[in-house]
């Protein structure tokens, strides 16, 4: 196979670049936490068609509003869920803002349409080639909860998710010895079900791998070996 290059952007800002002898051309998505207006909301960014995407598994039709939003369109879904015991009824809010090639999507309860706008008018919202960046303002009382994340399915690999290694991350790791490779050092460890798991970690970046049925797990540690991952900001 010849070796392929991508370069994702996360939403926090952060760059990885990929390269390797490996299938890399699958789309990635990328998920970040954030803190506005005295709440945690989780947004996750992927190709234009993520909302559609996001819509129809929800089983929701078309938008209640639809407007011009920083430079993209802002779509908002409204849903009906019931809790069966209870029989408590909540109208989440689908919020998906699309730009040229990107798709920024979250889940909102308890808020009205003005509500929404005002969570968003506390954050910068910027596409690239290489994904979509939010820029939470600190003044308007919004700042990441953590670093963000890279999901990206690697066929013959696995699911593998990227983010910046912190020092929560360095106390997580396994207390034995893993097997270096061309980005770091890389750890096998297994689920609570007793699925294997890798972890790669290197001096900036922290990446954990989940095998897929397809995957031939022992032969994992020799395809990250092939994969050379980078950060940058």
């Amino acid at each position: 196979m010849v070796a392929s290059f991508v370069t994702h952007r996360a939403l926090d800002g952060g760059t990885y670049h990929l390269e390797g002898d490996v299938d890399l051309q699958e789309p990635c998505t990328s998920a970040v936490e954030v803190v506005a207006g005295g709440r945690l909301v989780e947004f996750t960014a992927g190709p234009a068609s993520l909302g559609d995407d996001v819509a129809a598994s929800l089983g929701i039709g078309s938008p209640d509003s639809e407007l011009t939003f920083r430079k993209g369109t802002l779509r908002i879904f409204r849903s009906t869920e019931r809790e069966p015991r209870s029989g408590l009824v909540e109208r989440p809010l689908l919020v998906v803002w699309q730009g040229e090639s990107h798709a920024l999507v979250t889940r909102l309860y308890g808020l009205s349409v003005t509500e929404v706008l005002g969570l968003l008018r506390s954050m910068r919202i910027a596409e690239s080639e290489y994904g979509l960046t939010l820029q939470p303002d600190p003044s308007a009382g919004s700042a990441f909860a953590r670093p963000a994340t890279v999901i990206k399915e690697v066929p013959g690999l696995g699911l593998l998710e990227l983010s910046r290694r912190t020092k929560e991350h360095t106390a997580q790791l396994p207390p034995w010895k893993g097997v270096t490779v061309a980005s770091g050092e890389l750890f096998r460890d297994t689920l609570s079900d007793g699925s294997p798991f890798f972890v790669l970690s290197s001096t900036d970046i922290w990446a954990t791998l989940v095998p897929l049925g397809s995957t031939a797990v022992e032969r994992v540690p020799e395809l990250v070996g092939r994969l050379t991952l980078r950060h940058t900001r």
